[in-house]
């Protein structure tokens, strides 16, 4: 379905790799930090990419879960870098619910990435800051890509391109009607 991650960019797992150091590091003082909020982040980040560049950050392939788009390799690639000594998992406390850390024990060896790829990461994570595990996931709901497959499948890179479907809300159809209302009156 779509355009295949290959076909955009060949999967890099190395910069993957350090794209989840960077961003544990990034988000390790952000209250609600925890690993929901980096599979979100990750995803952003790319989908972003495929946007802006053309192209993803390391082209690494997402799937759908039930609380929203996570990259296939992550648990894989987690468990390397605490394996290797380069992060650490720490449960902290958020509102009476454990949050899952990945705390980055080295930087991110951020030689590996073009310019302008951090950026826009670091735009991501200013756009999240603050929100909880249920605000993101529920965000990357209205994402196409996530809503068009079957849980497990792969998010296609091409459905960047797909605007979320956009929901006014009952204080945007009041506001309308107001100014609808204004605006008849005037004539």
């Amino acid at each position: 379905m779509g355009t295949n991650v290959s076909e955009l960019q060949a999967p890099d797992e190395d910069k993957f790799t350090e794209l989840v150091l960077y961003v544990a590091k990034k988000i390790e003082s952000d209250p609600t930090g925890g690993a929901t909020k980096i599979n979100k982040i990750l995803f952003f980040s790319e989908f972003a990419s495929v946007r802006s560049r053309g192209v993803p950050i390391t082209g690494v392939e997402y799937q759908k879960l039930a609380n929203g788009p996570a990259p296939r390799r992550l648990r894989p690639v987690r468990d390397q870098l605490i394996e290797e000594g380069s992060a650490e998992p720490r449960i902290d406390e958020y509102f009476g619910l454990a949050l899952h850390r990945l705390i980055s024990l080295r930087d991110a060896d951020e030689s590996l990435f073009e310019d302008g790829e951090l950026r826009t990461v670091d735009q991501v994570i200013e756009a999240l800051w603050g929100k909880t595990a249920s605000e993101v996931s529920n965000m990357s709901h209205e994402e196409k890509g996530w809503q068009m497959v079957e849980d497990g499948e792969a998010i296609p890179y091409s459905a960047a391109y797909l605007a979320p479907t956009f929901q006014p809300t009952q204080a945007m159809r009041d506001h309308a009607q107001e100014l609808s209302s204004r605006l008849a009156r005037s004539l």
